[in-house]
């Protein structure tokens, strides 16, 4: 029995060293937050949670860190992380707002807006919450108008493509058949020609017929019949 004693002594004896350590850690951080070395706050919060992966200063204040070093992934992840942890409304509030932040710097409108929301459930009065919630949703809505107006003008764009993409179609059908009907005209004025050249070749055979028959008859006496 005495020796069990003994190790429960040491054990909150240990315990207290490391609550120590931590609260230490925590204070350090804050001076160094304070002072906007963000890097040097990092590090000691993160030591804060080397012995408690979940306490809940060193955790909340990290995220408060990395998104004063603009890592808002990291910092959403933290906020998200302890958002059902802390009991306390006011707190827990702070935590949601701070998430909201987040996600809006993120653009990610719609989880900010959820984000808010959680956080005025439980505290109903935040005037600075209220007021970043109505901007989320006035982002939210300039987004989604965007993303209207750039489905448009792609659409817009693909429909003056294929228009495009037929007008040359158009026009090389309309070429084909501007080639066909020359070649067929040239076919028939080929054909035109050589009708024309037999008809001159015939015409020059038959005069010339006829005039070897004038020469033959020239040839010939005809007697007079007294």
């Amino acid at each position: 029995m005495k020796y069990f004693l003994l190790i429960l002594i040491i054990f909150a004896t240990s315990m207290l060293g490391f609550s120590q350590n931590e609260k230490k850690f925590i204070r350090e951080g804050n001076k160094q937050y304070n002072q906007k070395n963000y890097n040097e706050a990092e590090v000691n919060y993160r030591k804060s949670l080397q012995n408690d992966s979940n306490y809940f200063k060193g955790k909340y204040n990290l995220a408060n860190t990395m998104y004063k070093q603009k890592n808002y992934d990291e910092a959403a992840r933290l906020y998200s992380s302890i958002a059902e942890q802390e009991k306390d409304n006011k707190i827990k509030a702070k935590v949601y707002h701070n998430l909201g932040n987040s996600l809006l710097q993120k653009k990610e409108y719609d989880k900010s807006i959820e984000a808010y929301k959680q956080a005025l459930k439980n505290n109903p009065t935040d005037i600075d919450t209220k007021y970043n919630l109505s901007y989320a949703l006035q982002m939210l809505r300039q987004q989604q108008n965007q993303k209207n107006k750039d489905n448009k003008d792609k659409k817009d764009k693909k429909d003056d493509k294929d228009k495009q993409k037929q007008d040359q179609n158009q026009d090389k059908k309309e070429n084909k058949q501007q080639q066909q009907q020359q070649q067929q005209k040239d076919v028939k004025k080929e054909e035109a020609e050589r009708m024309l050249d037999a008809l001159k070749n015939n015409e020059k055979k038959t005069m010339d017929k006829v005039k070897k028959q004038k020469v033959v008859n020239a040839r010939v006496k005809i007697e007079k019949d007294w």
